[in-house]
């Protein structure tokens, strides 16, 4: 436990597979939606007049408004949708094991008897979540890159960059959740719980909250409307979304740490 950074070292090495699985899942996606924007996209296409047919409230309500733009698709289809739910999933799921899960199987409590602090396991097992999404961000942007051109895209490298940033804070903000919720209750339900609260009761309340101008303010609630509404693909770096998303989970983040640290783990 001395050499340095032994949890974020172990956690990487024993989740390595299931990395890769949640990287293969967003190359799946990526490979059956963004290839099809030649046959979809343009003002004058089918799903064009597709969407004109819909009632504009339920338009509004999926965020479907620009989805015939190169970068309101990969947003509509990819960024928003199906990165968005792997990399939320693959979140709450290291955030809920990293403490309430270890607390379960019995492996925090060994952990800590070997002189490792309650601090250090927490921020150790932040870092490691935070790694993890930064990793599969980082295949969700590399794939957009290489796959702009030859679905004609139209989309400006910057601008890919700044959605993965904000895909990736909109994941640690979910992971972070479920973290401190692991370590204010040991339990990793109610670890998963919080952080599928964060992750997808966020999305329904941004879509709520599209319905209508009046409930606009709900936007000011939902972490997934932080990490959208500035819609960083068309118009690049969104920096109070990224504030709120980044500096949310580092309160989360700090609140783990103190609530681990004032709990009785004696069973």
């Amino acid at each position: 436990m001395r050499s340095a950074l032994p949890l974020l070292r172990r956690d990487l090495a024993e989740s390595r597979w299931g990395l890769v699985g949640w990287a293969s899942g967003l190359a799946v996606f990526a490979g059956l939606y963004l290839p099809l924007f030649p046959t979809f996209g343009g003002r004058d296409s089918q799903l064009a007049e597709l969407i004109r047919s819909l009632p504009p409230a339920l338009v509004k309500t999926l965020g479907y408004e620009d989805i015939v733009s190169g970068a309101g698709y990969a947003q509509s289809t990819f960024f928003g949708l199906m990165a968005f739910a792997l990399t939320a999933f693959a979140a709450v799921s290291w955030g809920a094991a990293a403490i309430a899960g270890a607390e379960e199987s019995g492996r925090l409590e060994l952990t800590l008897a070997h002189g490792v602090s309650r601090a250090r396991h927490v921020l150790e097992s932040a870092l490691s979540v935070l790694v993890r999404v930064a990793g599969l961000a980082l295949v969700a942007v590399l794939l957009v890159l290489a796959l702009d051109g030859p679905s004609q895209l139209g989309l400006a490298p910057a601008h890919v960059a700044a959605a993965g940033v904000s895909l990736a804070g909109l994941a640690v903000l979910t992971g972070a959740a479920s973290l401190a919720a692991g370590a204010a209750t040991g339990r990793a339900r109610w670890a998963t719980s919080a952080g599928a609260i964060i992750a997808f009761g966020g999305y329904g309340t941004n879509a709520v909250a599209n319905q209508s101008p009046d409930l606009d303010w709900l936007h000011a609630l939902s972490p997934y409307a932080w990490a959208w509404r500035g819609a960083p693909l068309e118009a690049g770096w969104d920096v109070p979304g990224l504030i709120a998303l980044w500096g949310t989970s580092a309160v989360l983040v700090g609140a783990a740490v103190w609530l681990l640290d004032r709990r009785d783990l004696r069973p």
